[in-house]
C-alpha cells in the first residue's frame, strides 16, 4: 500500500495470481463426479484455459488500476481470477463470464510477491506467465491423454503420457527457445552451362572416375599432355598438395570443365558441401607469334594432317612459339580457404585438363587465344596461297616437240638386248647389327638369305619352289634352315615364333622339321598324311624284311611296324621307304635315317643293331 493507501498496479497482480494459485491447488479432481457450481457452468466445449488468456487479462487488470488508485482497482476492489475461464475479474463487475460467481479473494493485504513499491508491468506479465503455465502443467497431468486411431486399427492401450517437465522458479527466466538447424545448400548437379558454348568458348563433360589409377606412372597419355603436367609438378610450391589434388583428379571430383582463351574454369569438390570454384589462368598468344605458328603449320603438310587427327607433333610445338607451358605459366585461383600455390583443387583441375590435351590438341590451341575453326580457315587460306605463288613463280619448261605424223608414222623398233647371265649363286646379304629390343639379327639375316635363294632359283628356272606351300609348310621350311637340330637354347624363340604364328606347338614344329630334313615336302607328307597304298611295292615289303631274318612287320595303310613297337617303315608317294623310331610302347615316332626305295635298306640305315631288330 501507499502512503495514501491506494493500492499499487503490481500488488493487485500479485494477489491475483496468489488467488489463482490457492484455488487451483485446493480444485477437485476433474475425473471425479463432484457436483460444484463451477462444473455446472463450465463451457460446453470443455476447453482448456490458455496461459497467454490468463497473463492478458492480469495486465489489464494492473493497467485499469492506474497510479491514482481511481477506477475499478482501488482498495476495496481486488480482482479475483476464474478458475473454470482462466480469466482475471473484478468482484465489483458481478459474476464470471463462464458463470463463475464464486472464489473471489477478499483481501490484498496478505504480502504480495515485492515488498517494494512501484512494481514495473513487465513483471507482473512475467509472474503471471509463469502462474498460468504451472497451472496449465498440473491440469494436463491429472487428465489421461486420449489418442487418436484410424478405424481399421486394433484398439491398444494408449502409452502412460510423459513426466510434466519441472516447472520453472518464479525468479527464473523462461528458457530461450532452440534455434531451427540450418538447412544445407542447395547444390546443383552441375555448375557448367554449355548452352553458353561458342567458337571461343567450350565446355567439356566430367571425367570419370579413373578405376586404374596409378599414382607413380604418368598420368597423361601423350606428350603433350605429359608436358602440361610437368609445368604443373615443377611449379608448384608442395608435392603434399599435388598428390591429394591428383587423387581428386583420379576420384572424379572435378565438374564439367570450361575453356576460353586464357582461361580454365571448373567447379571441384572438396569436404565440404558446396564445390568450390578453381581457375587457372595461361597467357594468350600475340598476334606475330600466331603468324609464326601459322607458317610452321602451313610449311609441311604433315603437320595440318596431324592435327587433324588430334595429335601435335613435336616439330610444330618447338617452331619457336610457346605453346606449352613451363614452370610458373599456370596461375591457379581458387575459392577454398587454403593459400598453397596451388590448393589440392587447382592441382585437380590442372591434371583433368591434361586429360583434355590427351583428346584434343586444339583445346591448348584454343587456351592460347585461337578456336579451332579459326585455326583451320587460316591454314586453309595459307596454303591455297601458298601452292598459287608457287605455281605463278614456276616456269613452263621448253620441251622438243616432234611432228605428230613422225610420231604415228611406223618405224622398226630395235631388238631387245639378251638377259644377263645368271649368277652362279645367291648372293649374300649385309650384317645385322644387333640392338636392344630391336629384331633378331640372325632371324633378318636367314631371312634375306631365304628369299636371295628364292630369287636366283626363280631368276634361273622361272619358277618359285616354295610359292605353292601353304603357311605350315613354309613355316616348317624356315625352320629346317636354320642350323641344328631339336628344341635348343639357339633355335627355341625362332620355333616357338614360327609355330605360333602357323597355330601349332613348338614340339610339332621340331618333329615336321626332322620329316623336313628327311624328305623335304614328301618327307613331310609321310609324317603327316597316312595312306592306303595300292597293291604291288607295299606288298611286296613285307615277303623282303622276312628274307632279312627280320620278324613280321604289321601293317596298317602304308605303314609297317616292328612287333616290339621300336623301328617303323612308311611309304611315300614317291615310292621311298622311310623310317621312323619311338620308345617301345609310346607310340611317339620321329624320322630317323635317309629314304631307300628298298624296306631293308632304309632299316639298315637306322644303324641298329641286329639283336635289337
Amino acid at each position: 500500500m501507499t502512503d495514501a493507501g491506494r493500492p499499487r498496479p503490481g500488488d493487485a497482480a500479485r494477489q491475483a495470481l496468489r488467488a489463482a494459485r490457492e484455488r487451483a491447488g485446493s480444485a477437485p479432481d476433474p475425473g471425479g463426479d463432484h457436483d460444484t457450481p463451477a462444473a455446472e457452468a463450465a463451457p460446453a466445449d470443455n476447453t482448456d484455459p490458455r496461459p497467454a488468456d490468463s497473463a492478458r487479462e492480469a495486465l489489464r487488470g494492473a493497467a485499469v488500476s492506474g497510479p491514482g488508485g481511481e477506477g475499478p482497482g482501488t482498495a476495496g476492489s481486488v480482482p479475483a481470477v476464474d478458475e473454470a475461464a482462466g480469466r482475471v475479474v473484478d468482484e465489483d463487475a458481478g459474476p464470471a463470464v463462464g458463470g463463475e460467481s464464486q472464489g473471489v479473494v477478499g483481501s490484498a493485504a496478505g504480502g504480495g510477491f515485492g515488498a517494494a513499491a512501484g512494481g514495473r508491468p513487465g513483471d507482473v506479465a512475467r509472474e503471471a506467465l509463469r502462474a498460468a503455465r504451472r497451472e496449465a502443467l498440473r491440469a494436463e497431468a491429472a487428465q489421461p491423454r486420449r489418442v487418436r486411431r484410424a478405424p481399421a486399427a486394433p484398439r491398444t492401450p494408449s502409452p502412460p503420457p510423459p513426466p510434466p517437465a519441472p516447472a520453472p522458479e518464479p525468479d527464473e527466466p523462461a528458457p530461450p527457445a532452440p534455434a531451427p538447424a540450418p538447412a544445407p545448400p542447395h547444390v546443383p548437379a552441375t555448375m557448367a552451362t554449355p548452352h553458353r558454348d561458342g567458337e571461343l568458348r567450350r565446355t567439356f563433360p566430367a571425367f570419370a572416375p579413373r578405376a586404374d589409377a596409378a599414382g607413380d606412372g604418368p598420368f597423361a597419355g601423350t606428350w603433350w599432355g605429359n608436358a602440361w603436367v610437368e609445368a604443373l609438378e615443377r611449379g608448384a610450391l608442395d608435392a603434399g598438395r599435388l598428390v591429394r589434388g591428383r587423387g581428386y583428379a583420379d576420384q572424379g571430383h572435378v565438374d564439367a570443365i570450361t575453356v576460353t582463351p586464357g582461361l580454365v574454369l571448373a567447379y571441384v569438390r572438396g569436404s565440404r558441401p558446396r564445390p568450390y570454384r578453381v581457375q587457372v589462368r595461361v597467357r594468350t598468344l600475340e598476334d606475330e607469334d600466331w603468324e609464326r605458328f601459322l607458317d610452321a603449320a602451313a610449311d609441311r603438310p604433315g603437320h595440318i594432317a596431324a592435327l587433324l587427327d588430334k595429335e601435335l607433333p613435336h616439330s610444330l610445338a618447338d617452331c619457336g612459339v610457346p605453346l606449352l607451358p613451363g614452370p610458373g605459366d599456370l596461375a591457379p585461383r581458387c575459392s577454398c580457404p587454403d593459400s598453397g600455390h596451388p590448393c589440392k583443387h587447382a592441382a585437380a583441375l590442372c591434371y583433368q585438363t591434361a586429360r583434355l590435351l590427351d583428346a584434343d590438341p586444339f583445346v591448348l590451341l584454343l587456351l592460347r587465344g585461337r578456336g579451332e575453326k579459326e585455326l583451320l580457315d587460316a591454314l586453309s587460306r595459307r596454303s591455297a596461297a601458298r601452292a598459287a605463288r608457287a605455281a605463278r613463280e614456276r616456269q613452263p619448261e621448253t620441251l622438243p616437240g616432234i611432228r605428230a605424223t613422225d610420231a604415228l608414222a611406223e618405224r622398226e623398233r630395235p631388238p631387245l638386248p639378251p638377259p644377263m647371265p645368271v649368277p652362279p649363286h645367291p648372293g649374300q646379304p649385309p650384317v645385322y647389327p644387333s640392338a636392344p629390343g630391336g629384331p633378331d639379327p640372325f632371324a633378318l639375316d636367314q631371312l634375306a638369305t631365304d628369299a636371295a635363294a628364292r630369287a636366283h632359283a626363280l631368276l634361273g628356272t622361272g619358277r618359285d619352289p616354295v610359292g605353292e606351300l601353304t603357311l605350315w609348310q613354309d613355316a616348317v621350311r624356315l625352320a629346317a634352315a636354320r642350323p641344328g637340330s631339336g628344341l635348343t637354347a639357339a633355335t627355341r624363340t625362332l620355333y616357338a615364333t614360327l609355330a605360333g604364328a602357323a597355330g601349332r606347338t613348338p614340339a610339332e614344329l621340331a618333329r615336321a622339321v626332322a620329316a623336313w630334313r628327311q624328305g623335304s615336302l614328301a618327307g613331310l607328307e609321310v609324317l603327316e598324311e597316312p595312306w592306303d597304298p595300292p597293291a604291288g611295292r607295299f606288298d611286296r615289303a613285307r615277303p623282303l624284311l622276312l628274307a632279312a631274318d627280320l620278324p613280321a612287320f604289321r601293317p596298317w595303310r602304308n605303314r609297317l611296324t616292328h612287333p616290339r613297337g621300336h623301328v617303323q617303315l612308311r611309304l611315300g608317294r614317291d615310292g621311298l621307304w622311310y623310317a621312323y623310331e619311338s620308345e617301345p610302347g609310346q607310340d611317339d615316332w620321329w624320322p630317323r635315317g635317309t629314304p631307300d626305295l628298298d624296306p631293308v635298306g632304309a632299316l639298315t640305315g637306322l644303324g641298329i643293331p641286329e639283336d635289337c631288330l
